[in-house]
């Protein structure tokens, strides 16, 4: 690898004002639109005074929030510099979760209060209403068609669901959600809520939503990639089921890339090339070389093994706010499974860290699994870093520790780091397991703002 690029990044101050103006812009839009549902507070205290009554108004107001939180959740995964690097991408991803999920509340509510209503005023003819309702009235049938591709969207991303999903079929479905919103945009503004100030107001909405989404995650990385003009110079297996690639290129230190941070890659060599995978940085970034390690496991893994040198790279990010976490201790504790290792590998090399200040625990099934055996002892030795291996397969379901381990999931943990309570905690590894973790953690008196999670899955 060549030299660690040497770099002053963003100011963090700079980035959280920045970030909590755009929350605070967010809220206002949830203000605008409920004023635009009910014109007055009158209005307000009268649905709360008999919320079990059914109006027209409150489903169009069921309707708008839906649009409003939609709208809001594309925005929080549009790559917004501010909030990536403010928050992280862990905790932008929880809530673009949480407002999905309330939003297809919503519009499934605002369905039925429509349904509900029809019925009621046409009983002897339900067919031919909701005939009219979904399908006749105007842009009614690209409503509804939009919603059932976001229905779909929102399938597939229970966990449970997304478990047996290819990431490339996850990826193909989540993308529907973009179609799903433009084919509801037109009902909603073809009668009043499309003129005057509503209308000005929802076409901005919009049309912010987009421009975001266009310059972000289009033009940005567009941009990144022509100037870093991105190859692959090799690939080589580290253990059987994982390879390292490293790519060359040009004005990398212009990228900004932080030990710890990911980007989303895309090898461009054949059709599978044009799906993008995000893969950590498993070395610290230098002027003109960088590198990933990933599974071969799936499409992609599989893809990224058979690359050729020269093989072109287009990329997206560096995202991720793991080498600038809000720490409140002293020192730091990296705990890790499996390909888990690779961000806490480059950030070992990167951080920057002073001798004692870091402790490490990775977690193998089998010590013949332990990827960067030699390196990481190399680091340990260099940095000043405790490193310490634990293999073996898992003791129990719900447990993080090996076969053979006596004591409690919580008591084992404190054993193995006697200043716990004294530490930041980042863990990095798949869902199970660092659910695993994070509750060994509290059980054993680390507080919840303490325990940073880098989930090793999509």
């Amino acid at each position: 690898m060549g030299q660690p690029i040497d770099r002053v990044s963003a100011s963090p101050s700079l980035d959280r004002a920045v970030a909590r103006v755009l929350v605070l812009a967010g809220v206002a839009t949830m203000v605008f639109t409920t004023a635009i549902a009910y014109r007055s507070i009158d209005e307000v205290m009268g649905y709360l005074a008999n919320p079990l009554t059914l109006r027209i108004q409150e489903a169009d107001a069921a309707g708008l929030w839906s649009a409003n939180l939609m709208l809001l959740q594309v925005m929080l995964l549009a790559r917004l510099p501010w909030l990536e690097r403010a928050w992280g991408r862990q905790v932008l991803t929880r809530w673009h979760r949480r407002l999905g999920s309330w939003s297809v509340w919503l519009m499934l509510l605002h369905v039925l209060l429509f349904v509900v209503q029809r019925v009621s005023r046409e009983p002897e003819a339900v067919g031919p209403a909701l005939y009219r309702l979904f399908v006749a009235e105007p842009w009614m049938w690209a409503a509804s068609l939009g919603t059932v591709m976001v229905v779909l969207v929102v399938v597939s991303s229970i966990i449970e669901v997304r478990r047996w999903l290819r990431y490339e079929t996850w990826h193909l479905v989540h993308l529907w959600a973009y179609v799903g919103m433009a084919l509801a945009l037109p009902h909603q503004l073809v009668e009043e809520l499309g003129r005057g100030a509503s209308g000005v107001y929802w076409w901005s909405l919009y049309v912010v939503t987009l421009a975001a989404i266009v310059w972000f995650r289009v033009l940005v990385p567009l941009r990144r990639t022509r100037r870093s003009a991105l190859r692959v110079d090799r690939v080589h297996e580290e253990q059987p089921g994982v390879v390292s690639i490293e790519v060359t290129g040009r004005h990398l230190d212009e990228l900004g890339a932080r030990p710890g941070q990911f980007l989303v890659w895309r090898f461009l060599a054949g059709r599978a090339g044009l799906r993008g995978h995000p893969y950590s940085l498993s070395a610290a970034p230098s002027e003109d070389r960088l590198r990933v390690t990933v599974s071969t496991a799936g499409d992609g893994g599989r893809h990224a093994a058979a690359l050729l040198p020269g093989t072109r790279v287009a990329i997206e990010g560096p995202y991720g706010a793991l080498g600038d976490l809000p720490r409140r201790h002293p020192r730091l504790l990296l705990i890790a499974a499996g390909v888990g290792i690779t961000p806490f590998r480059a950030l070992v090399e990167g951080g920057g860290f002073a001798p004692d200040e870091v402790r490490l625990l990775y977690r193998v099934a089998d010590a013949e699994q332990v990827l960067f055996g030699d390196e990481l002892r190399e680091l340990a030795a260099d940095k000043g870093i405790a490193v310490e291996i634990m293999a073996g397969h898992r003791r129990a379901t719900g447990s993080w520790l090996p076969e053979g381990t006596d004591g409690s999931d919580h008591d084992v943990l404190l054993e193995l780091v006697p200043d716990l309570l004294e530490r930041d905690v980042v863990v990095c590894g798949p869902w199970g397991w660092s659910a695993a973790v994070r509750r060994a953690a509290h059980a054993a008196g680390v507080v919840g703002r303490d325990v940073h999670t880098e989930e090793f899955g999509w």
